[in-house]
């Protein structure tokens, strides 16, 4: 369902519905259900290029898709530039965080 979802994401730039916040989050987490992190971690970086607000949902999105991919050192990367951003965190995003680790066995 993840395909079909980011294909819908991806026909926005065709319509007159702008992407946001909202939107690109929607995606993300998407591709974090459907374990596809690298899907994930393009949407997060196109944020920042678009210049559209990444908040505590989408950093939390993006990090346990990371950890679900055993991609641990993104997802730490990640928990870093939360803190760097200035988004607040919270028990969600360090649970994501530990989890990225125990699930690549990096303890």
């Amino acid at each position: 369902q993840w395909v079909q979802a980011l294909q819908l994401f991806r026909e926005m730039a065709g319509s007159r519905v702008e992407k946001d916040t909202i939107t690109f989050n929607a995606a993300v987490s998407v591709c974090e259900k459907g374990e596809q992190w690298v899907q994930a971690l393009q949407l997060f970086r196109e944020m920042a290029g678009s210049r559209v607000e990444r908040n505590t949902i989408t950093f939390n999105a993006v990090v346990s898709a990371c950890g679900k991919g055993e991609q641990w050192m993104q997802a730490v990367q990640l928990f870093r530039e939360m803190a760097d951003s200035h988004v607040e965190s919270d028990t969600i995003m360090y649970s994501a965080a530990v989890r990225a680790c125990e699930q690549a066995q990096q303890w």
